[in-house]
């Protein structure tokens, strides 16, 4: 419960002028890839990393970072008011011995009477550090239920990390380098789908021209090799190997490994009892080869260890716990370990000494710094489960079960094309094969399905049941369109980790058909939903004693009953509607375009000469070292090599040169050429003199032709529609307040637009004045009056700004300060001048983007991605074309030196090519930051319109 200490102070400084990353978390929401779990722990990720400076927990809660409990209010001795003032440490305790649960229950009651009265008696710090497991390193736990994409929120961090590094490379917050860890005995379940990793799009967290950069600096290895030659003192380790051949650079960033933690416990120091001090060295030189991806991967700078389904860990903690904890105290540059679990509790109670005698119980893992509630995913991103339980036999449940599934879900076909599916979970192979199976294929005939295509039985065999022929290869393509399979039995497989959205039911029949603690997770299997942002529902059925092991379970880690999970409120969908409502002319403008065309020089390259060149030999620079007494004076100087001294065997270095190709060199390439490449390899092979990095990129470019190229700078016409119709469609929200007009607003204006004859006199009414006209001597002052009168009676309309803007409805803003600006700047000077203003911030709704490129140091363009101006005010002529177009940029103080190499391009570049092709002013740039103030950005915006559409 110690999150929601945290969670608290989230809230506030996410509120708060000191949080810089409020773009950032908007632009997120905006971009709705991430769900409403994985955005939220997002932003306890960013206040921990930012506002809580990476600390380790323990040292937070030590320095009081989550307190706000005021003491003057309680009712206190002088001696505990006295600590708890004193003391943020014995605060936090006390303050989190408050806390609540749902039910108004209070967490630790005992806890707080016995601080009341025995506040000097608590050694509040050790304390603190005993709850933490004695973790002195940063060690995060975020606790997300399945279905929630856990695997997502892990890529979401390190590309967030990655961005920050690149920005504040010496910040020692900001992770460089990530492993990732599955617990041993999941690893055939857990590794396949951390593979998926890959597949997150960065761009669903940053600028497309941002996720670009972060996407080539990204380098995944999977170390999933057997280990080889074990007894051997040369270095044989495949995935030693693979992490090894990153480590030769000096900047180290961006790689991502991926195994199981069976690879990085101590397999030698485990089996041997006592103490390292027991060993004998060539013992520990052993345990030291026998453990060397170990330490390879010990020598990461700037790793962060992400370890998944983390209360796994528990089990085999102490060797896990000694692994990491030599790797945080080896590495002074070692940055934080995170945990990922959708079970965050423990087994076992554990106990942590108060002082005396008084101890308290904890069964849920103490370092959970976010949690996100299971019933909180039904009808967000999980399926609506109805559970039903019986307390009949095994059969009578099969059947009952697999009746109603077919009878509910028998024709139901996903949007993705896959069918739903039922999983049957049996404790044993022989029951499953010599009862179940024949039950069921039996009631699948009766619906007409054939049961050798309908029915998958999926376990690994024993001597009198085999594994069945091709089971493994159907199990793993259950989530393709093209199975055929409705119901999965199931013997000791798939209760963890298995990932199959179209899974609609689960049968759990027998006692032990999954281990005690794990009914939840078993259940839990079919409620992946399947269609994003679709209410779908799942059917579970199991007998009277795992109904009451769920029950167990779900009071123990969710604070709810088996009642409350399988009948939760509807929840209405929080959607939105958007509306296109004004059609504004495409705007033409010129773009400039940058091409780069290769000239090949020699399509035959003459690899025997090239590698023949001396030049190929380069040296190594030297590093100039300045010798100086103790009283600062220079005595001398010195040189050091720069480049390291590299010892391989010749099959090596040329396996080395072949990956580092990545695939445009092979080996049978290299070996054509071995009689030279031999000889480079004696002469520079352990000789710190040379550049070896360099000359094996010189040996692999003799085997390619020369290549050159020119640049071809053009200015091409373009045009863009600032609305495309096909993206103004429904859209989910998290933050209201950034949505603009509020709801009431957009349906008065769409009102308005249907029916503008409200505002206008009625032909009886001016039939009426054009007779008051006729009559002789009837004064014109009486004429204007009565008009007037009757105008007055007209309904005003609410929004007269519509004819000038809103070419969708509603704007969902990036920021407070685009807010700011749009409602009490542009709504303002609009009143008097017949201009348009349009928000053109929203990149899935505007087509009109500009194509930037900045200046390299050689004088050359490189491309700085697509640009999305925020505002654009425009004037019409006559005809009601376009004529003039004057972008507006708004930025906040923290994004302003980002915006530095565009701003010069808009400025420098494309304002004046643009006006040079059109032989007048056509385009204009205001570029307005936070730190004006409101008054000068509406000053200069007034100035803008005055000079440049007058």
């Amino acid at each position: 419960m110690f999150y929601e200490l945290i969670r608290k102070k989230r809230n506030e400084w996410l509120q708060s002028a000191d949080c810089t990353v409020r773009p950032l978390l908007q632009y997120i929401e905006r971009r709705g890839m991430m769900r409403d779990a994985q955005i939220d722990a997002i932003r306890t990720y960013l206040y921990l990393k930012i506002a809580c400076k990476g600390k380790p927990l323990h040292r937070l809660f030590v320095e009081g970072y989550f307190n706000d409990t005021e003491t003057s209010t309680e009712e206190l001795t002088v001696e505990t008011r006295h600590v708890l003032e004193t003391n943020k440490a014995a605060l936090a305790l006390f303050q989190y011995s408050c806390l609540k649960d749902k039910n108004g229950r209070q967490l630790a009651p005992e806890l707080e009477m016995f601080i009341r009265h025995h506040a000097t008696e608590i050694d509040y710090e050790h304390t603190l550090l005993d709850i933490f497991y004695g973790v002195t390193y940063t060690d995060y736990l975020f606790s997300l239920p399945m279905g929630a994409g856990k695997t997502f929120l892990m890529a979401a961090f390190i590309y967030i990390d990655l961005y920050f590094a690149q920005n504040e490379p010496d910040n020692p917050v900001w992770a460089h380098n990530f492993l990732i860890l599955a617990p041993s005995a999941l690893k055939s379940s857990i590794i396949p789908s951390l593979k998926n990793i890959r597949e997150f799009d960065p761009s669903w967290i940053f600028s497309e021209a941002e996720a670009q950069k972060l996407r080539r600096l990204i380098q995944f290895e999977v170390l999933d090799e057997q280990k080889s030659a074990s007894k051997s003192n040369a270095v044989r380790n495949p995935n030693a190997q693979k992490i090894n051949t990153h480590l030769y650079g000096r900047d180290v960033m961006g790689i991502v490994a991926l195994t199981n933690a069976e690879k990085v416990i101590l397999d030698r120091m485990d089996a041997s009892a006592g103490d390292e001090g027991a060993f004998s060295r060539e013992e520990i030189k052993k345990i030291e080869i026998a453990n060397e991806l170990r330490s390879v991967i010990g020598r990461i700078p700037h790793l962060a260890v992400f370890i998944d389904e983390v209360h796994h860990a528990t089990d085999g903690d102490i060797k896990l716990r000694k692994v990491v904890t030599d790797w945080a105290t080896a590495s002074h540059s070692f940055c934080n370990v995170l945990g990922f679990s959708g079970t965050p509790y423990l087994d076992k109670a554990e106990k942590t000494v108060i002082g005396g005698n008084f101890n308290i119980k904890n069964t849920n893992i103490s370092n959970v710094v976010y949690y996100y509630p299971l019933m909180e995913g039904i009808d967000n991103f999980l399926k609506r489960p109805e559970v039903k339980h019986v307390d009949v036999s095994s059969e009578e449940i099969v059947q009952s079960g697999v009746r109603e599934f077919l009878n509910m879900y028998k024709d139901t076909v996903y949007a993705d094309g896959t069918c739903a599916k039922l999983a049957v979970y049996c404790g044993q192979i022989a029951t499953l094969e010599d009862t179940v199976y024949p039950l069921v294929a039996e009631i699948v005939t009766e619906y007409g399905l054939n049961p050798t295509e309908t029915v998958l039985r999926r376990h690994k065999g024993n001597k009198q049941h085999p594994e069945p022929e091709g089971s493994e290869a159907a199990f793993a393509s259950l989530s393709s369109s093209l199975s055929k399979v409705r119901i999965v039995l199931l013997a000791q497989i798939g209760k963890e980790g298995w990932d199959c959205k179209s899974l609609t039911g689960v049968i759990l029949p027998h006692e032990k058909a999954c281990p005690n603690n794990m009914v939840l997770q078993t259940t839990c299997r079919c409620l992946r939903q399947v269609v994003r942002g679709e209410q779908e529902t799942a059917l579970v059925w199991l007998n009277k004693t795992n109904a009451d092991k769920l029950n167990k379970e779900l009071k123990q880690q969710q604070n709810i009953t088996l009642s409350d999970f399988s009948s939760k409120p509807p929840v209405p969908a929080r959607r939105m509607e958007r509306f296109a409502r004004k059609e504004v002319p495409a705007i033409s403008f010129y773009q400039i375009r940058v091409q780069y065309n290769t000239i090949i020089k020699d399509t035959q390259p003459d690899t025997a000469a090239r590698l023949a060149d001396p030049a190929l030999l380069c040296k190594t620079d030297k590093a100039l070292i300045t010798i100086q007494d103790m009283e600062g004076k220079v005595t001398g100087y010195d040189e050091m090599n720069t480049a390291s001294n590299e010892h391989h065997s010749f099959r090596w270095w040329l396996h080395l040169i072949v990956r580092e190709s990545f695939g445009t060199l092979s080996m049978p390439q290299l070996m054509e050429h071995e009689v030279q490449l031999r000889a480079i390899y004696d002469k520079t092979n352990g000789n710190e003199e040379y550049a070896h990095h360099q000359i094996r990129s010189m040996i692999r470019q003799a085997f390619v032709p020369k290549r050159s190229f020119t640049i071809v700078e053009e200015v091409v016409p373009d045009e863009a529609s600032i609305l495309s119709l096909e993206h103004v469609k429904p859209f989910n929200v998290a933050d209201l307040s950034l949505v603009y007009p509020k709801e009431e607003d957009v349906k008065e204006i769409l009102d308005w637009d249907a029916h503008p004859e409200k505002g206008e006199l009625q032909s009886k009414d001016l039939e009426m004045i054009e007779s008051m006209k006729q009559i002789p001597g009837i004064p014109q002052e009486a004429v204007e009056a009565a008009m007037a009168g009757l105008e007055s009676k007209l309904p005003k309309d609410p929004h007269p700004e519509r004819l000038q803007t809103y070419q969708y409805l509603p704007y969902r803003f990036d920021s407070s300060l685009e807010l700011e600006y749009f409602t009490n700047a542009l709504l303002v000077v609009m009143k008097d001048r017949r201009l348009e203003y349009y928000f053109n911030g929203d990149d899935m709704l505007t087509e009109f983007k500009i194509r930037t490129y900045r200046k390299t140091a050689s004088g050359h363009w490189m491309y700085d991605g697509l640009y999305v101006p925020d505002f654009l005010i425009v004037s019409r002529t006559p005809e009601g074309d376009i004529d003039r177009i004057c972008i507006i940029e708004t930025k906040g103080e923290g994004y302003a030196p980002k915006f530095k190499d565009r701003l010069k391009f808009m400025e420098e570049t494309f304002v004046p090519k643009n006006n040079e092709q059109y032989g007048r002013k056509r385009f204009s740039f205001l570029y307005l930051k936070d730190t004006d103030g409101h008054e000068e950005r509406v000053k200069k915006t007034i100035e803008m319109i005055n000079e440049f559409f007058n």
